[in-house]
């Protein structure tokens, strides 16, 4: 088959479910300049294609399932779901239009959208599934307790008074197979059964909606001799199991009984099956496949249309079924073949010519029937093979997800035109060039005008298949990346108690930047997943300051540092290092809280065209823990520590050991010193400052819980050495220690204050009636509170780790005696009496000596108040 030449022009777009429009319950009609479609929900709309407007928008009670439209007078017939057929009259709507209109609205669309109310429900009846309208009645098609049952009903006559009434003649019944996976009274849900008429050319006055007329040969082969004597017109149902029947109408239109409703099923029933598709029927129609010549043409009478020559059903995965009278010299014998489409099939139409459209998800396709027209051989058609073409040849129209199609004719411009609905709720017509069209011989000028309309129209594809294909390109990897981002956070999610299979390890280094020896934060970010971290991850560092902190100006404040990870192979490692001492005009709050996360951007995968929200919103749902706060990427949480002044700590590579006498200063850094001591004292400070003793404080904890937390009974490593080794396991400047046996050692704090720990074994005597309690005694001291306040912090957390992992064990404390303990309480309450009278006093924030000692009393008591005579058991 020839490549269909067409035109497509977008019409207007309708409301789309989610999920898109599902084939079997739209309609398109077409009826003059207006279109007639209803999408498969509750509305129906009227859309007129000479003035591209919607002019009315109906809406039913329930789901559209059919559409016909009666011309004289304009009427709507309308099936609902579960309901019955609803009736709408066009003129009495468009009076009441004109009148809104008239009140000042204007606007090129409608006034509004007119409900259709119960009243209007001309056949209340559930378990109506399909109709037609037939002349003077109205075919309607329900099932009930497994049976189909056609009836037909009279339209009531425009003379006649008073309410409409619609009279039931007959009904007959069907007993059809069941398709697989439906059962029970009700309808299928996905298909629906197709009815439509057949008349023979002698037939007067019949009008019939998606009707045809069929030759008389084709007609008498199809329905035999009787009912084509009769002239009765044919019925014809295709039912979602396959079976494609007939029924004649004036075997249903005779006179009824006297109950006024004449059941025909019994004894004969006229139902005559002609095919089995054996697979749900979407579509029934004819074609005219032979062109008459002109001398036929001549003597064919001007009253009325040729008929078609074949009659096709298409069944829904793709087999059609195709009928045509075979004029041989003994006899005319009906030519039956089928054909085998590629499916799923949606929807079908025929024109009339020899042409069959049909829709499936990814494209239109056109078939001629035309075997005379299609062979060049006159021997062919004549040699006996048949009438029908044993191959049909697809031609495509390149328009996609149609699920509604509609031919109609234009008689002004002598083409045919083809209206679809897509699955996205859009209206386009295709035009189409007539296959009868002659051919017309070109002029030379005609020619190159030709070539070049078809070279612009090859550039212009050309330039659309190229940016088509970079769009899926860019698609494709925006799918890459998301499932490689989907798989990353998989593996980091399903390993919330074990090992994750990337980590990231954060430890304190001292590092010379500038000349200057600096803390730093080095972290190490490890991949042993089986995942590659590709371009447009994100290693985000967050520094939070601990609330602890000791100035009154700081606040709690976060800092984030991120690195952008180009490719990180599993198995790899990349260490990244970012500087954590305090800066000119600022102070470094220790502890920090230091968490980690690999971040993920969602723009970087939809583009940077997108800046709506809500396309990140159909990615993930919005209770989703991979989205971050701001909706815009994917964070997954890491590793979170703390790092204390223990940890930031610088010793020397020889730590003195515990008698080992001070190093002599230098002479030129005393001279340095002394000199500016004797001109003037350092700045914020008074000469009374200058003098006063370093903050200390202790910790005392039982001997006998750090042996059995760090089992030193195992090694010939003493006590207070191991338990030194211990504090500072997680500083890497202090490996010296291990190699020595220190007690006590001195480091530097990073603002460039010293910090003193010293490590000795203690007796308490007077705590357990038992006898003394070996203690092991932890002493801070500091020239800075502050630095002995964080150190102290640091050896805090650290025992109180070691107190509850041993407590969790069932190591109980030894008998201890009360009223020891309650004295110790009592002097610590007034001592805090003591240090809040002192704090409330006038003088405390004055100058001079007055102020100069009671600040030094404070400070004494709560030198006293950090050295308690208590002991960790």
């Amino acid at each position: 088959m020839a490549q269909v030449g067409h035109r497509v022009d977008y019409l207007a777009g309708f409301c789309c479910p989610v999920g898109g429009l599902v084939a079997g319950k739209p309609r398109v009609l077409c009826h003059e300049n207006e279109i007639y479609l209803s999408n498969g929900t509750e509305f129906v709309y009227v859309y007129d294609q000479e003035g591209k407007v919607l002019k009315a928008v109906f809406r039913c009670p329930d789901q559209v399932w059919h559409v016909e439209l009666l011309p004289q007078p304009r009427q709507l017939y309308i099936l609902c779901a579960h309901s019955g057929i609803y009736c709408v009259s066009l003129e009495q709507q468009s009076r009441l239009m004109e009148q809104t209109d008239g009140d000042g609205q204007e606007g090129n669309g409608p006034s509004g959208v007119f409900p259709v109310e119960a009243d209007a429900c001309i056949f209340p009846d559930a378990s109506l599934s399909m109709f037609t309208l037939l002349s003077t009645f109205v075919i309607t098609l329900g099932q009930d307790e497994g049976k189909w049952w056609m009836r037909l009903h009279e339209l009531p006559r425009p003379e006649q008074d008073g309410p409409p009434s619609y009279r039931q003649v007959s009904q007959v019944e069907f007993c059809p197979g069941t398709p697989p996976g439906d059962a029970g009274d009700t309808p299928p849900s996905c298909f629906l059964p197709v009815l439509c008429c057949a008349a023979a050319p002698g037939t007067q006055g019949l009008w019939c909606s998606g009707g045809f007329v069929l030759e008389e040969p084709l007609f008498s082969l199809l329905f035999g001799i009787d009912v084509a004597m009769l002239e009765s017109p044919m019925i014809l149902c295709g039912f979602p199991d396959g079976q494609l029947c007939s029924v004649p109408l004036k075997a249903l239109s005779s006179s009824p009984a006297a109950d006024g409703c004449r059941d025909v099923s019994t004894p004969a029933p006229p139902v005559k099956i002609l095919h089995h598709l054996e697979e749900p029927i979407v579509f029934i129609g004819a074609l005219r496949t032979e062109r008459r010549a002109a001398d036929d043409a001549e003597d064919e009478p001007p009253a009325g249309e040729p008929g078609c020559d074949c009659v096709v059903a298409v069944g829904h995965y793709g087999k059609m079924v195709a009928v045509k009278a075979d004029q041989r010299e003994e006899a005319t014998v009906p030519e039956l073949r089928e054909y085998y489409l590629r499916g799923p099939i949606l929807c079908a139409a025929c024109g009339s010519g020899s042409r069959m459209y049909y829709s499936t998800h990814s494209d239109i396709s056109a078939v001629d029937l035309d075997w005379a027209g299609d062979s060049s051989d006159p021997e062919d058609t004549e040699s006996g093979t048949g009438v029908l073409p044993p191959v049909l040849s697809p031609a495509s129209l390149s328009i996609c997800s149609v699920v509604a199609l509609s031919l109609s004719s234009r008689a002004s411009e002598g083409e045919s035109e083809l209206l679809a609905l897509s699955a996205k709720g859009r209206l386009v017509s295709c035009g189409l060039c007539s296959p009868e069209e002659p051919d017309v011989e070109l002029t030379p000028a005609e020619i190159g005008r030709r070539i070049k309309e078809l070279l612009s129209g090859i550039g212009d594809t050309s330039e659309r298949v190229s940016f088509l294909k970079k769009a899926v390109d860019q698609r494709n990897r925006a799918l890459a990346s998301l499932n490689q981002v989907m798989n990353v956070s998989a593996a980091l999610l399903s390993s919330h108690e074990g090992h994750k299979p990337i980590a990231c390890t954060v430890t304190a280094n001292w590092s010379c930047l500038l000349l200057q020896d600096t803390v730093t934060i080095s972290c190490l970010l490890e991949n042993c997943s089986e995942y590659s971290l590709e371009e447009g991850w994100t290693l985000c560092v967050q520094l939070l300051a601990s609330p602890c902190a000791l100035e009154e100006e700081s606040m709690d404040s976060a800092t984030t540092f991120t690195f952008p990870i180009d490719q990180l192979l599993p198995g790899n490692k990349r260490e990244l290092t970012l500087p954590l001492g305090p800066a000119a005009d600022t102070k470094l709050d220790l502890p920090l809280t230091i968490s980690c996360a690999l971040y993920y951007s969602l723009r970087d995968i939809l583009g940077s065209g997108s800046d709506s929200s809500e396309d990140l919103d159909d990615f993930l749902p919005d209770d989703s823990p991979l989205l971050s706060p701001d909706r815009e990427g994917i964070c997954l949480p890491l590793s979170q520590c703390t790092i204390d002044m223990l940890q930031c700590l610088c010793f020397g590579s020889n730590p003195p050991g515990p008698n080992a006498p001070p190093a002599p200063p230098e002479p030129v850094e005393t001279f340095l010193k002394v000199s500016r001591e004797q001109t003037e004292p350092e700045e914020g400070k008074t000469l009374g400052e200058e003098k006063l003793p370093p903050s200390a404080a202790s910790i005392r904890v039982s001997s006998e819980l750090l042996k059995n937390a760090l089992k030193t009974s195992e090694t010939d490593v003493p006590l207070c050495c191991a338990t030194l080794r211990w504090l500072l396991a997680e500083n890497p400047g202090a490996e010296a220690l291990s190699s020595t046996e220190v007690a006590s050692v001195c480091g530097m704090a990073p603002d460039g204050g010293h910090v003193q720990l010293v490590v000795r074994e203690v007796t308490m005597n007077d705590l357990s009636p038992a006898g003394p309690i070996q203690a092991v005694e932890i002493l801070m001291e500091s020239p800075s509170l502050a630095h002995m306040c964080r150190t102290h912090h640091a050896v805090i957390r650290r025992i109180q780790a070691l107190v509850l992992e041993q407590a969790a064990q069932g190591s109980g404390p030894p008998d201890l005696r009360m009223q020891y303990l309650r004295q110790i309480q009592e002097n610590h309450e007034m001592l805090l009496k003591e240090a809040q009278t002192l704090r409330d006093q006038p003088a405390m924030g004055e100058e001079g000596a007055e102020g100069s000692a009671t600040a030094e009393k404070l400070l004494n008591i709560y030198r006293q108040l950090r050295n308690p005579s208590l002991v960790l058991l």
